[in-house]
């Protein structure tokens, strides 16, 4: 990909036109050469470089541009002087036994890319993104996920109701739900989460039939960050 197209991969819309996403820095570009020992078609990435990395090792094809055309491509105050151009890919085909975790209408990028670092963590779920999520190509995602987004399959516009199609069994948070540590939370097949400040609407949890659980505290404050309900879950999931 020529520079000047590189560098409209900051906004979504060109994202999806061109069909890549932007990955910066020393560890994420080691995690992306890593994934794609595994996934042959993110050998289709590539890596621009400073002159300062002109001997980067890796089998991605790779293009020298100068510090200041660095500076016009990160995102970052500082950058590290590698920023690769990658393939959005479609997640692959579930396999047997994998689970998912829903997000409806989540818009925190830090906190997507938090959930995907701990799905790849754990292993065995895919992240399904409800209509109105945060791009998962979002540069904010992809270096809170620590490169997880390589990792973990993500499918994005999954509207609620055809999750009921896909799992028997789906699960929702609730104050006046069953308790985590309850056997049927580990029978659970979807894991359904909200939206930052409004949670799942009433309506989307009647409609999937999801089953409530809850996380006992103290009662001191109403809610959590979702990053940290998830890892929650996710641990319990596999405790």
């Amino acid at each position: 990909m020529k520079f000047d197209d590189a560098r409209k991969l900051h906004q979504k819309k060109h994202r999806e036109l061109l069909g890549h996403f932007l990955v910066e820095g020393e560890h994420l570009v080691l995690e992306l050469q890593k994934a794609a020992r595994h996934n042959p078609a993110l050998l289709g990435s590539t890596l621009f470089v400073t002159p300062a990395h002109a001997d980067w090792a890796g089998p991605l094809d790779k293009q020298v541009i100068s510090d200041r055309q660095m500076t016009r491509l990160s995102e970052t105050r500082n950058p590290q002087g590698l920023v690769a151009v990658v393939p959005l890919l479609p997640a692959p085909a579930p396999t047997e036994g994998e689970r998912a975790v829903y997000l409806h209408e989540v818009q925190d990028p830090g906190n997507l890319g938090s959930v995907l670092r701990t799905l790849a963590w754990f292993g065995g779920f895919r992240c399904l993104l409800g209509p109105g999520s945060v791009d998962p190509g979002n540069g904010k995602v992809v270096r809170a996920s620590m490169g997880a987004i390589f990792h973990v399959p993500v499918e994005t516009g999954v509207a609620p109701q055809a999750l009921v199609t896909r799992y028997q069994r789906i699960a929702c948070l609730d104050l006046q739900g069953e308790a985590l540590s309850s056997r049927a939370f580990r029978s659970q097949q979807c894991f359904v989460f909200g939206n930052e400040a409004r949670g799942v609407p009433q309506e989307v949890v009647s409609r999937l039939g999801a089953r409530p659980f809850s996380i006992s505290g103290c009662g001191a404050i109403e809610s959590l960050n979702l990053a940290a309900v998830a890892g929650m879950c996710l641990y319990e999931l596999n405790r």
